[in-house]
């Protein structure tokens, strides 16, 4: 089976970009393909420190022969026009067909073969490739990530004439920069060029690099009692940092213990690229870390833990001489220093969101079950921890921070976890806070960030979000979810310092957009979200209720066929409103015909139920009472004539209709429900 390989090889790619360029890089020639017209059974990307690979399995030898068919002028045309199509499709007068009055030219061409194809793939794929950074070099025709030395080209087990200027193209390609071999090596397919580079210390895939490291430094830390602190994105970033894994367990200075889990487990990710240690069947850090060599050595690393932890050490003192010097001024002190810390340009300085804020969290603290007091108190020290220490070294712990020194001053435990927990939820992997006070800054504080930067016309776009604001909301969302909080986000966004104009309005709809997203990543229908929002309600978990009910019951065969006559009944009613102002009032019962009469009948039944059920928020059991409908609809279609010629029968059986599509429309805009 005939097989495409490429290798680009190049200076070291930045691990943060190694798998969006291995997606990358499988994209562009999947898309490459297709316009080739070149099938294929198989294609992986696989991205490392210094290389991406791309492999193609079942390509065939060359492009299918296709015939193509250009329609040309009217018969009796003038000649000019005749010459510059047969000029255009490159054919003689011969070999036009008429066909209704009109000449086309038929056209052969026979299928290029696929190694020429793939050189000009390659060529246009190196030039635009969607590297987030890249630099030129040498003579400056060429952008890439890193300088790219050479390509490993090959189909078939043979070189793809590919030609990039100042780029190697062949058989062959290198492995570790220094456990392997000096020379290249040479590879004409996939197999050959995997066992190639595993003899030469690379190992291609980025997944067994990561399940190398972890199971080998489980197996370290095992060995001495203790276990590995779990850290997917640092596992990531170190995968793709290296090509030979080696992973070490060195030693740790204890007295740093005394400084708090964060700012040690911080000090080694963010600085270093190292795994914290605990002691096994513990919380607590042990003093210890785990790095990841690119090299495997005769001392069996002990060189280089020992250099390690001499760094390590380093950095550590720094964080304890801010550890100490910060606990000497109380957060209360630095509020002041905020004033001359700009928030934004044109929302203010720090200080100024702390008032803000402070008066939010207040204001919310009764909705969610807080005390104002604890809630303005907390949310007043929330961000005094800017001005520290340890958090200008560690920017990643704003809060964090501020939680221990409130503590440590003698706040409430209530306030110190709600300075704490103001930033989260950051991430899908973050908790939400859970807590009323801490709930009620952490909501002030994002909606104080979204109102602000609405208010200025900094709304997200869709390919620029420099705020963070989809993640802002997202997290009052989640907030607000989880703690199944009965709120009105209309009503928050109102009590925002910043009013509730035109622009409030639009963040009013930003928030139903993100829900939807939300609810849309969770498998929920996007039409019955539509339908659902059509109400204009901003109670998240009333709404959420709803969704989910609405879906159930259109999976019964009542809500499938209500639906239907539901449609039925609206599109009756939009053709009549066509014709001049529908009939006003409540429909009147009729003797006549007896479905007619069923109908209403029906219809007076349901209502006490549906409004109760709504009142109550039953949602399930309103689309029960909405069940009730479905026979007595049907039968009214299959026997009545809506459209009947007598005037006023005609206006009372409209109105038996708009009150049946009015009372649907209680629960949803099931006209915007598709199926």
């Amino acid at each position: 089976m005939p097989q495409f390989l490429l290798e680009l090889f190049s200076e070291e790619i930045p691990a943060r970009m190694q798998d969006g360029a291995a997606r990358d890089l499988a994209r562009l020639a999947r898309e490459a393909l297709a316009q080739a017209d070149l099938g294929f059974v198989d294609l992986r990307a696989y991205a490392g420190a210094r290389r991406l690979t791309l492999v193609v399995d079942g390509l065939p030898a060359a492009q299918p022969d296709r015939r193509e068919e250009r329609k040309g002028p009217r018969v009796g045309a003038p000649d000019a026009a005749m010459n510059g199509f047969l000029r255009s499709a490159g054919v003689a007068r011969e070999a036009l067909v008429e066909r209704d009055g009109v000449w086309f030219a038929v056209i052969d061409r026979a299928g290029r073969p696929t190694v020429d194809i793939l050189a000009a793939i390659v060529e246009n794929l190196v030039a635009r490739f969607p590297w987030p950074k890249s630099m030129t070099w040498g003579s400056g025709t060429l952008r890439w990530v890193r300088p790219l030395h050479s390509a490993l080209c090959v189909f078939d087990r043979q070189v793809v004439p590919a030609r990039i200027a100042g780029v190697r193209f062949g058989d062959l390609s290198e492995g570790h920069r220094f456990l392997g071999a000096r020379r290249p090596f040479r590879a004409r397919d996939f197999d050959e060029y995997r066992e190639a580079l595993a003899g030469h210390f690379v190992m291609l895939d980025a997944q067994a690099r990561r399940q190398r490291i972890v199971e080998r430094a489980r197996d370290l830390c095992a060995a001495r009692g203790l276990e590995l602190v779990e850290d997917p994105g640092l596992l990531d970033e170190v995968a793709g940092m290296v090509e030979w894994p080696v992973p070490l367990l060195g030693d740790m200075d204890p007295r740093f213990l005394q400084l708090p889990p964060e700012v040690i487990r911080t000090s080694m990710r963010t600085h270093q690229r190292y795994f914290a240690v605990r002691e096994a069947g513990s919380l607590a850090l042990a003093p210890h870390f785990v790095c990841v060599a690119n090299i495997e050595t005769a001392d069996g690393g002990a060189l280089i833990t020992a250099g390690n932890a001499r760094v390590l050490a380093a950095r550590l003192d720094d964080a304890r001489f801010f550890w100490d010097a910060d606990r000497k001024i109380p957060l209360d002190q630095r509020l002041e220093a905020l004033r001359g810390v700009t928030f934004h340009a044109d929302l203010g300085t720090m200080h100024a969101r702390v008032g803000r804020i402070e008066a939010l969290a207040r204001a919310i603290a009764p909705a969610v079950g807080a005390d104002p007091a604890l809630a303005a108190r907390a949310a007043r020290l929330a961000k005094a921890d800017l001005g520290t220490g340890l958090v200008g070294e560690f920017p990643e712990l704003q809060g964090v921070m501020g939680g221990y020194y409130a503590a440590l001053q003698g706040e409430s435990a209530e306030v110190a976890a709600a300075v704490r927990d103001h930033y989260r939820p950051q991430g899908p992997g973050d908790a939400a806070p859970a807590a009323p006070v801490s709930i009620a800054v952490a909501l002030a504080d994002k909606f104080d960030t979204l109102a602000g930067f609405f208010s200025i016309d900094q709304a997200p776009t869709g390919s620029r979000d420099p705020f963070a604001l989809r993640r802002a909301a997202l997290g009052v969302i989640r907030i607000i979810l989880e703690n199944e909080l009965r709120l009105s986000v209309g009503d928050i966004i109102g009590r925002t310092a910043f009013g509730a104009d035109a622009a409030m309005a639009k963040l009013a709809g930003f928030f139903a957009d993100r829900l939807k997203v939300l609810l849309r990543d969770q498998g929920r229908r996007h039409d019955l979200l539509d339908a659902v929002f059509a109400l204009g309600d901003d109670d998240l978990v009333r709404l959420t209720a709803r969704i989910e009910a609405l879906g159930d019951f259109l999976a019964t065969d009542d809500g499938a066929n209500l639906l239907a006559g539901f449609r039925r009944a609206a599109n009756i009613l939009a053709a009549e409103a066509k014709k001049g102002p529908l009939p006003e009032g409540e429909p009147a019962r009729v003797a006549e015909p007896a479905e007619e009469a069923a109908l209403f009948d029906a219809l007076v039944a349901v209502r006490p139920r549906m409004d109760a059920a709504l009142a109550a928020e039953d949602f399930a059991a309103a689309m029960a009472a909405l069940a009730g409908l479905r026979a007595p609809v049907d039968a009214f279609f299959d026997k009545v004539l809506v459209n009947a010629d007598d005037e006023v029968v005609r206006a009372g059986r409209l109105r038996l209709l708009a009150g049946v599509r009015d009372e649907m429309r209680k629960v949803a805009d099931f006209s915007l429900v598709s199926g």
